[in-house]
This record gives structure tokens, C-alpha cells and sequence, in this order.
């Protein structure tokens, strides 16, 4: 399981809040928006991705790559091995989340998997293979959200989001993928913030090109940007999954308006008995209680609610948490 860290200062927190919203902003982007000197947010910055407290890396959308499977696990385990089973999740290449929830024996993973074969020898092969897994349910993800991956902790304002984002304003366009727009992502999933220069080293081909076709990848949403900070060092203490049932006519429309809210990180409309799969964020159990009193209870198209905590999060955006193995 990880360990908790110091909380970072206000400062140290607002930039990173700043990186999650746009990361791949640069310096002085950053400190205009935060109305701090350029020199501060590097002096600031640099330990921070220095040490593994910020990683900026990528996540490709499924919708541009039809031979992937993006596939939810709702697994049981035995209790005393569940340690051993999320380390196991967070080692294969293709997991994306692997979250400890509820009572210590159940793990959630999201999993983008390379086609039907490797679909069913993790369902029908490994996972029964595994004494220790007990049952498991899988859910397939319909439609991600993307309002949602705009998310910054709370920590910044209006102003200071738009001043960090680029115009979004216009449909993005759907470009189609170019031979060398496989290699950008792999050398973007390894560094999020990967130079230009370096990423036309890396795909062989100029660092024009390379800016050109991210920019592409990134506004037509074949790709998304993100930024991995343990919540707990901005002040996020409470997090979990929310299993949510809407009424058929109404699930685009509350998925839409929970991918909007500050608190949700995640919002995917999925196969099974619960047709949204929201991930909250929030600062304490009061927060979360009210989070789904109020802002779920307001919703009229939805019918029912499973709330599961997360105890631990193993692997995130692709990433394994420093200290979690």
C-alpha cells in the first residue's frame, strides 16, 4: 500500500494544479496565469517532477483505436493477497487505474486491452487461473467523457483555467492517424512533456512535424495529456468510485453534466447493471457526503447509487504509484 506524503505548500499545490489542467503548459504560461514570476514556477516545478511527484505522461481514447477493448474490473480477492493481486494489475502494460477499494478485498481496474484474444485469456483464462480471486465482473466503457479530464483539484479559478487552456470552443475536427503519430504517443506516454526536439528524435522526423501532429492528436481527442500527483498532497483525502444506474433516455445527459463538476475526475457510461462509472475526488467525507446528497440528488434521471471508497490507488493514467509495490 502507499504511503501518504507531506502535503505541499500553497504555491507547490496551485502549480500543480495548474499541470493536471494544462500539462504541457509551459513556464511562463503558468506563472502569468498563477501571477508568479516564470523563475519561481521552475524553481518550484523542477523537484517536483525531479522526484516522481508530478509525472506528466499520455492516454490514448479508445474510440481512435478500434482494436482496443476498454474494459472495467470489479474484482473480488482474498483479503490477504489482495496486495499481491493490484501489484500483479499494476505490472501488465495495459492496465490504466487499479484501485483498493471498499473493505480491503475488492480491486476496480480499467484495462485497454489489444483485441478479443486478449479480452478473453484475462476472462476466461488468467482470472480463473488465480486462486485468490474470488469473482469478478466486467463492464465495458461505452463512452468516456472528456469535460472531465479538464479536472484540477479545485485548486484553481475560472479565469486561471482559461488562461491555461487552449480554445476549445470549435467540435475537434477527427483527424486521421499518420504513420509517425504511433511513435509521438508512445514517447509521449513515457514523458508527457517530452521537447519537441526530443519527440521528433524519437518518431524520426522534424520538430515542426512533431508539434503539428500532437497538436492534432491532442484537439481531435485521439490522445489525452495528463498529469499523476498523489491527491493527498493537495488536500484530497477522500476518494471513490460511484456505480451509477440512470434512466436509459438520460444517461448522455448526466454523464455529461457529472463529467462538469469539479469533483469528478472520471465519467464513463459502461455495460453492466450500473450504466456510469463516475470517480470523485473530494477533500473529506463531509465533501463526498454532500457530493452525493446534493449534487447527484439533484439529477432526475437517476435511479440508483453504489458508492465505493478507495483505499488505496495502486496505478494511475498508465503510472504506478511510487511506493505501491
Amino acid at each position: 500500500m502507499e504511503n501518504v506524503r507531506h502535503q505541499l505548500n500553497e504555491t507547490d499545490s496551485r502549480i500543480a494544479a495548474a499541470m493536471l489542467a494544462a500539462p504541457r503548459a509551459s513556464w511562463r504560461t503558468v506563472g502569468r496565469v498563477l501571477d508568479i514570476s516564470e523563475r519561481t514556477v521552475v524553481r518550484r516545478a523542477a523537484p517536483l517532477f525531479g522526484d516522481g511527484t508530478l509525472r506528466a505522461t499520455a492516454v490514448r481514447n479508445p474510440v481512435h483505436f478500434p482494436d482496443l477493448i476498454p474494459l472495467a474490473l470489479r474484482i473480488r480477492c482474498k483479503p490477504n493477497r489482495i496486495s499481491a493481486i493490484a501489484a500483479t494489475l499494476a505490472r501488465r502494460p495495459d492496465t490504466i487505474w487499479v484501485d483498493v477499494l471498499g473493505g480491503g478485498d475488492e480491486i476496480c481496474t480499467i484495462l485497454f486491452l489489444d483485441g478479443p484474444d486478449a479480452r478473453n485469456n484475462l476472462l476466461l483464462r488468467d482470472l480463473p487461473a488465480t486462486p485468490a480471486v474470488q469473482s469478478w465482473t466486467s463492464h465495458v466503457l461505452l463512452r468516456v467523457f472528456p469535460a472531465a479530464f479538464d479536472w484540477s483539484g479545485g485548486l484553481l479559478t475560472d479565469a486561471e483555467l482559461t488562461g491555461l487552456r487552449p480554445d476549445m470552443t470549435a467540435a475537434p475536427a477527427r483527424p486521421a492517424l499518420h504513420p509517425v503519430d504511433q511513435q509521438l504517443i508512445n514517447a509521449l506516454i513515457e514523458d508527457g512533456r517530452a521537447s519537441y526536439t526530443d519527440l521528433a528524435h524519437r518518431a524520426e522526423t522534424t520538430a515542426l512535424t512533431a508539434r503539428r501532429r500532437l497538436e492534432a492528436l491532442v484537439s481531435g481527442q485521439v490522445l489525452r495529456l495528463a498529469t499523476e500527483v498523489d491527491l493527498a498532497r493537495l488536500g484530497i483525502r477522500t476518494e471513490a468510485l460511484l456505480w451509477i444506474t440512470a434512466a436509459p433516455g438520460g444517461v448522455e445527459e448526466t454523464g455529461q453534466q457529472l463529467s462538469r463538476h469539479p469533483q469528478v475526475r472520471f465519467a464513463s457510461a459502461v455495460t453492466g447493471p450500473a450504466n456510469l462509472l463516475v470517480a470523485v475526488a473530494a477533500a473529506d467525507l463531509n465533501a463526498l457526503y454532500h457530493f452525493m446528497s446534493d449534487t447527484i440528488g439533484a439529477l432526475e434521471h437517476i435511479t440508483t447509487l453504489e458508492a465505493s471508497p478507495i483505499l488505496t490507488g495502486v496505478k494511475r493514467t498508465g503510472l504506478v504509484r511510487p511506493g505501491s509495490l
